[in-house]
C-alpha cells in the first residue's frame, strides 16, 4: 500500500508453506514472488566486494579504458550466522546476487566476501547500449 506521495507504507502478504521454495503443489497457483531474508537480530556484519568487468569492452586492446565501476565495496552487509565458520576461499551463492568466496583477508569478526560470478551475463545488454 502506498500513501498519497507514492511512498510504500504497508505490505500485505500471505505465507503458504506448501509453496516454500517457489514450487506449487497440484491445484495451487505458483507464488508471484519469494522473499529471501536474513534475520537482523542473528546476522553477522560483513564487507562484500562486487567485482565487475575490468574493461568496458568485451575484447579490450591496449587503448581500452578501465571500467570505473569494476569494484563496488559494500561495507554494511549482513550475512547468515552460519558463515562465521567459513574458511578462506569457501564458496557460497548469495540469493539473487551471484557466487562469492570468503576472502583470505577475512577475520573472525570482519568477514569479507568477493563476488566471483554474477547470476546473469550482462554483455548482451551492454552491447546494445554501446551501439
Amino acid at each position: 500500500m502506498k500513501d498519497a506521495a507514492g511512498n510504500i507504507v504497508e505490505l500485505r502478504c500471505t505465507y503458504d508453506p506448501a509453496t516454500r521454495g517457489g514450487d506449487a503443489p497440484p491445484g495451487k497457483p505458483s507464488p508471484k514472488a519469494t522473499l529471501h531474508w536474513v534475520s537482523a537480530a542473528h546476522s553477522l556484519p560483513a564487507e562484500v566486494r562486487l567485482y565487475d568487468r575490468l574493461f568496458d569492452e568485451e575484447r579490450p586492446d591496449n587503448d581500452s579504458p578501465i571500467n570505473p565501476n569494476s569494484l563496488d565495496v559494500l561495507t554494511s552487509c549482513q550475512v547468515e550466522p552460519s558463515l562465521k565458520d567459513a574458511k578462506s576461499l569457501d564458496r557460497f551463492q548469495f540469493e539473487r546476487l551471484g557466487y562469492f568466496c570468503l576472502d583470505p583477508d577475512s577475520k573472525p569478526n570482519a568477514l569479507v566476501f568477493n563476488r566471483t560470478v554474477t547470476l546473469k551475463d550482462t554483455w548482451a545488454k551492454i552491447e546494445k547500449t554501446l551501439k
